[in-house]
């Protein structure tokens, strides 16, 4: 039997709201016993075909905060449930769990998790893509994909960190 992977999963937007906003990157971090694999769907390529085609051989898909914004963002946007089709984790209420609040920044500072990239989150993400968008800023870009990239890196960290914290995770 083939084992599926797991997808640690991270978007960025142009802001929070599912109506006026839209998804910039799709970032996913697949990973199983042998090999992991960086997915960043950007701009036009965020689409419901190429998120489905990424997301073969998924088994599972971990987030923070994920089943309250990019799950039902993705939902609005695309049209897929992605909770319908994969089984989700959030890894925000393990931390919970484990009285670690905060967004995911604060609780990477909090359990030592390190952060090439300092003092970017989610609004400088949005002012990274608008740069691009409007002034061609290849920088922009490239810090933008970086920072997603540290997202969905450091989610897989996280949940190893948390089964170091406590042996709550449900085993799948």
């Amino acid at each position: 039997m083939e084992q599926l992977a797991d997808a640690y999963f991270d978007i960025e937007t142009t802001g929070l709201s599912r109506i006026y906003d839209y998804i910039t990157v799709i970032g996913i971090y697949m990973c199983d016993s042998r090999s992991s694999e960086l997915i960043q769907l950007v701009g036009e390529e965020v689409n419901k075909e190429n998120l489905l085609k990424a997301l073969e051989g998924v088994g599972a898909i971990y987030t923070y905060n994920g089943s309250r914004f990019d799950l039902p963002f993705i939902d609005v946007f695309l049209g897929i449930n992605l909770a319908g089709k994969f089984r989700h984790h959030d890894l925000m209420y393990d931390c919970w769990r484990n009285n670690l609040y905060g967004g995911f920044k604060a609780v990477e500072q909090q359990l030592r998790i390190p952060r090439q990239l300092k003092g970017i989150g989610g609004l400088e993400a949005i002012w990274l893509w608008w740069r691009y968008q409007n002034d061609g800023d290849q920088n922009a870009l490239a810090l933008l994909l970086q920072y997603n990239k540290e997202d969905v890196v450091n989610l897989k960290v996280l949940r190893e960190r948390l089964r170091e914290y406590a042996s709550d995770e449900p085993q799948w």
